[in-house]
Formats: C-alpha cells, structure tokens, sequence
C-alpha cells in the first residue's frame, strides 16, 4: 500500500533554518571575542597583534619541531665550520640588534638539502637555510640578509600571527556551515579564508624584510645585498615563470626590491 511521506510543515522548517542561523551567530561572536580579546604589543614592531600563543609556547613548538625540520631536509650540513659560521653570522645580528631584547632562544642550522632553495624560521628562534640556497650566495652581506630577514619573522611572532588568524576562518567556516546546512557555502567560505591568509603571508615577509634590513645596518652589513638576495631568489624560481603575485603567499621579488630601497631609504637617515 502507497503510504504518503510525511511532510513537516514549512514553518517548521524555517524554525529549524533560525535556530541554526542563531546558533551560528553565537558562534561566529564567541570566535570573534576570542580573537580579538588576545591582543598582544610587539616593542620590536609597535604593533598591537592577535596571538593566543605564549612566548613559551613559541619557543616550545620550535625547539620540538626541529628534529622533524632537520630529518626532512637530510639533518645538518656535515661541515662543522661552515655550521659555526652560519650561526656566528646570525648571533651577530641578534647581538646587534632589538632581537637581543627579545626572550626568545635564537639558533641557526645549516641543513643538508641541496635541491630546495630556501630559508625558514620556526616559532621561537630556531632559524633554518638550506645547502641549496647557501651555496648560491656569494657574500657574507648577503647571508646576513638572508637570516636578519628570518630573525624578522620570529620577532615578528608571524607564526603565532599567523594560527590565531587561520584558527579565526576555521571557525568562521564552521559557523557558515552551521548557518546553512551547505557544505557547498562552506567551501566557498575556506576558499576566501586561504586567500586572506595568502595576503596575510606576503605582509608577513615585506615586514620581515624592513626588519632584515634594520637588523643589517645595526650589525654594520650592507643592507643594499639584500636586494641581491632577491634576485638569487627570483633566478631560483625560473625567473618570470610564475603565479601572478596576488595568489602567492610571497610577494615578487622585484616587487620586494622596490620595498627594501624604501626602508634603506628610512634607516640610514
């Protein structure tokens, strides 16, 4: 025997869809109030910032995740005196500059890899570059460049930055999901949320860079290297064969040239 489906009257529904929508509304505010309600200041930078991270934190996540960097990349450099160089460049410029007053535990490594050219700072001073990129620079200047601009994302506090801000638009999406039932929308919500956070990174390094470069005068480097380190970089990515810039999460190198001579420009007045 046909039985007729039983239907739920529409205003039923309409009240189940509210009740989601207020749901998502306390939720969207709870989110927000945690964000904004842990506003840190930055004496490096002048700047008030959303972290939920501690410094000990920081400097916790970095020290237990370095075994992991290290083993990825195919451990330490084997040459001991090259290790000791690397670091006596970058406690120089931590010696030299407002890094010193910072609490944090500054170290550098010299990493094996001879393919990946790259340069990286883990939250609480630990502070990586690669044998690829290494061996293509040529100056003491320019390696100073290179890690006063990683000393720049750890005084920064760009990691810690930058999780409280993607902890923001995962909870954002939740609530959109919450919202409308539609996986579809929430979809469309994480798609916008990466795209933030991929400007939010290419702000990350010009900072970084200004910072490089105030931490290069202080230590009596030649901060107009960092531009060479630039190009190096832009010579490693196959030149012009790349994404535009708005949909990478580091700005174009000539683009970052232009940003240096601009801060060259403010520290050396």
């Amino acid at each position: 025997m046909y039985r007729q489906q039983r239907r739920y009257p529409t205003g039923r529904r309409r009240r189940r869809r509210g009740g989601g929508l207020i749901i998502a509304l306390v939720f969207v505010a709870f989110a927000l109030v945690r964000y904004f309600s842990n506003t840190q200041y930055n004496e490096v930078t002048g700047q008030k910032q959303q972290i939920g991270m501690t410094v000990e934190q920081e400097i916790a996540l970095g020290l237990n995740s370095t075994p992991t960097i290290i083993q990825q990349h195919g451990g330490l450099y084997q040459d001991a005196e090259l290790q000791a160089y690397v670091k006596s460049v970058g406690q120089k410029l931590v010696r030299n500059s407002a890094a010193r007053h910072t609490p944090y535990r500054y170290d550098f490594h010299l990493l094996a890899d001879p393919r990946t050219v790259n340069a990286f700072a883990l939250p609480g001073g630990q502070i990586f570059i690669t044998q690829a990129l290494y061996s293509r620079l040529e100056t003491e200047d320019q390696l100073a460049g290179v890690l006063g601009h990683e000393i720049g994302h750890v005084v920064g506090r760009h990691s810690a930055e930058r999780v409280s801000k993607q902890q923001l638009a995962k909870d954002l999406t939740g609530a959109a999901v919450l919202a409308t039932g539609d996986y579809g929308t929430a979809q469309a919500a994480q798609m916008i949320a990466n795209v933030v956070n991929m400007k939010y990174g290419r702000g990350h390094e010009l900072e970084s860079d200004d910072l490089g470069v105030r931490f290069m005068i202080k230590s009596g480097y030649d901060p107009h290297q960092l531009k060479d380190v630039m190009r190096i970089l832009k010579e490693a990515s196959g030149g012009g064969d790349r994404q535009p810039e708005f949909f990478s999460t580091h700005p174009d190198p000539e683009n970052r040239i232009e940003e240096i001579e601009r801060s060259i420009e403010k520290y050396q007045q």
